[in-house]
């Protein structure tokens, strides 16, 4: 087993978990934390009768990395270690294994559904466990599954009722919650502490110490005088505002500034107008606005190529769903405009600056004959496929020898990375065989990537939190933190501000440390109250608004032709997570299309084809059929693609939990019993 020490400064911060206290370890990002859970951990096995110990963690790909580098090292030979997620099948008895295991490193979402599951095999209570230790505890907040397991934990002790697990939480970055002053920060602060019943500890008596571990990186503005004329760009704008003048536009419509995340804004809620005004013309050409308004984004931070491609590849699928005049106006515009805008992007001189300003902050670290590694954040996971094609095809680049790669979440789609590309990724990263990751912000938090000399953001504006977390993946010494911007843009500004909330998030952590005990013991109690008041209130609330109609007085409309298809009495919950139309007629509605391929297997189900519209030429994207029990072919809808038709007027909704209907449980002997009526005659 491998030796167990720990930095003075780790000794600190588990002083008081050792005691059995309720705690947040706050430090930055490298300096230890999961390390210093382990140690807490072996203590806490070592001298705790029937101990069981839980750690969760927010990603899968997390599950893996805790149980291979950190705690099984440390603990596996003494104690019985198991990782669980929904890869496993541990997850299908859950309960057992909580029983038989003395460490279980596992996703909360696991947790929580075991916590509100029935049959006993995946049951778990929280009395089953004695040390529970929550990662990136930050996220403890609104409807995270760390939060919803916390408050069933407030619950009970505010009821007074025990065991109850010790709670270890580990942060590099509570930050501020969007608050600006001391006074609100605090609260924010206080607000983290009572929804993990927690005290905040860090190190006071070593911070040499930890400075030394984890050093700063240079950090430096790299900035971008804008282009002196974008004709690519404005001849976009022209083309919207052909549309703005081809639908004319209501009187009373808003619509701000081309190329802008507010325009984004209006054109979605312009969309929804459309849908509830039964306007096809207006819902369709907010559709299409957004696709120029993410190609004038796209336009201000990549190539105006990449711009380009993401037009033409949207309408790719347009041409073969064109069902009326609205359509054949809008697909006619772009074929109109094609030859123009592909022309556009071979002028290089209109291209954008900050391509050529990122190329030298990459060269000047990679180009230097210092072996490096580092990693670009980018906004979105196109912009990742769009910067590694860049870097590929740029022959300064490949001649300073930089070996690229994209790293992105795991998830389902042409989008996303399987779980077993994230670790090939990493893998490849830590033994330099390559040495710049293109990432989005999974690469942020958590993942045990090699120190890097190089972090560079990209056409980003996020909050102190990302940017604390993003600065502290360039640990390696004399290390640099490059922000890429244009002069005077939001970057820059964004990037102050969250300097001055990190300090401000230091500040308020120490203002709620020099609170005496009863004090904030007070403080947090009241906090606790109010939060379970709260949920109790909303989901009041929550199922006033799901009761406001008769599921049989709501019809399902196609969100793109507008064609009655389904009532809200046809749709089922099924096992909690899967609204499916259980009326055999539905299937005349739709076609279907390509298999769907999930990366994961499941123990009652499986996926079958997408379920596309078959109004015409409609072709809307509905969703999946789903075999059930390997007999039931039930389609799995997805509510944010169709329209509500109400007994007060049309509405849009983008989760099945804001649907103003209740939505009866899926009960497996019932449909068989509808579909076979003499099943058991």
């Amino acid at each position: 087993m491998a030796d167990l020490k720990l930095y003075a400064y780790q000794e600190e911060v588990v002083e008081r978990a050792l005691k059995r206290e309720n705690v947040i370890i706050w430090l930055p990002t490298g300096g230890g934390k999961t390390r210093a859970a382990v140690y807490v951990a072996k203590r806490h096995l070592e001298t705790t009768a029937n101990a069981k110990v839980v750690v969760l963690v927010n990603k899968v790909h997390l599950v893996n990395q805790h149980y291979a580098n950190e705690f099984e090292p440390f603990l596996g030979n003494q104690y019985k270690l198991v990782k669980v997620s929904g890869d496993t099948e541990e997850k299908d008895f859950f309960g057992k294994v909580i029983q038989i295991k003395d460490v279980i490193i596992c996703t909360a979402q696991i947790l929580y559904n075991a916590m509100i599951n029935k049959e006993e095999a995946k049951h778990a209570e929280l009395s089953d466990i004695t040390l529970l230790i929550i990662d990136e505890c930050h996220h403890t907040q609104k409807e995270d599954a760390y939060n919803k397991i916390m408050r069933c934990y407030l619950e009970k002790k505010l009821k007074g009722q025990r065991p109850l697990p010790q709670i270890l939480g580990l942060t590099a970055s509570p930050g501020t919650g969007g608050a600006k002053i001391l006074e609100d920060a605090v609260t924010h602060i206080l607000q983290v502490c009572a929804n993990l019943d927690s005290a905040i500890v860090s190190t006071k008596n070593y911070i040499p110490e930890l400075k030394k571990n984890v050093p700063r990186p240079r950090k430096t503005f790299d900035i971008v005088e804008k282009r002196h004329a974008d004709p690519f760009g404005d001849h976009l704008k022209w083309m919207m505002q052909q549309i703005h003048e081809f639908m004319d536009l209501p009187s009373d419509a808003r619509l701000r500034e081309c190329g802008t995340q507010e325009y984004e804004a209006d054109v979605v809620e312009l969309e929804k107008r459309g849908v509830k005004d039964s306007n096809r013309l207006v819902a369709q050409c907010a559709l299409h606005l957004r696709q120029y308004n993410d190609a004038l984004l796209i336009n201000d931070t990549l190539r105006m190529l990449d711009a380009y491609g993401s037009l033409e590849d949207f309408y790719n699928t347009k041409l073969i769903s064109a069902m009326d005049g609205t359509d054949f106006f809008l697909v006619g515009l772009f074929q109109e405009n094609q030859v123009e805008l592909k022309n556009l992007t071979t002028q290089s001189c209109f291209e954008n600056p900050k391509m050529g300003k990122l190329e030298s902050v990459l060269l000047n670290q990679f180009g230097s004959g210092v072996p490096s590694k580092g990693i670009l954040f980018c906004k979105t996971r196109k912009s990742t496929r769009c910067l590694n094609d860049w870097v590929r095809q740029n022959r300064a680049l490949q001649k300073a020898g930089i070996k690229a790669a994209i790293l992105t979440g795991a998830g389902n789609g042409i989008d996303y990375m399987t779980q077993n590309e994230q670790k090939d990724t990493i893998r490849n990263f830590r033994s330099d065989k390559l040495n710049l990751l293109i990432s989005t912000s999974v690469a942020e938090e958590g993942l045990d990537i090699p120190e890097c000399n190089l972090v560079v953001r990209y056409g980003l504006l996020t909050n102190e939190i990302a940017q604390q977390q993003a600065s502290g993946r360039a640990r390696a010494r004399d290390s640099q933190y490059s922000v890429v911007a244009d002069a005077g843009g939001g970057e820059v500004r964004r990037e102050l501000i969250n300097e001055a909330l990190e300090e401000l998030t230091g500040k308020a952590i120490a203002e709620v440390q020099r609170m005496s005990d009863r004090e904030f013991r007070k403080k947090i109690t009241t906090l606790q109250t109010e939060a379970i008041l709260c949920k109790k209130l909303l989901e009041e609330r929550q199922m006033q608004r799901n009761s406001r109609y008769a599921a049989s007085s709501i019809q399902l409309l196609c969100r793109n032709c507008f064609t009655p298809v389904a009532s809200g009495s046809d749709i089922k919950l099924l096992e909690n997570a899967h609204y499916v139309n259980i009326n055999s007629d539905f299937k005349n509605n739709y076609k279907r299309g390509a298999n769907v391929m999930l990366q994961k297997s499941f123990e009652d189900w499986e996926p079958g084809c997408i379920v596309v519209c078959n109004n015409g030429n409609c072709n809307k994207e509905w969703g999946f059929e789903m075999k059930y029990k390997e007999c039931a072919l039930l389609p799995n809808l997805a509510i944010k693609n169709f329209a509500l038709e109400t007994p007060d007027g049309r509405i849009t909704v983008k989760k099945w939990k804001d649907v103003p209907f209740m939505v009866e449980d899926f009960s497996f002997e019932k449909y068989c019993l509808d579909i076979m009526p003499g099943l058991f005659d």
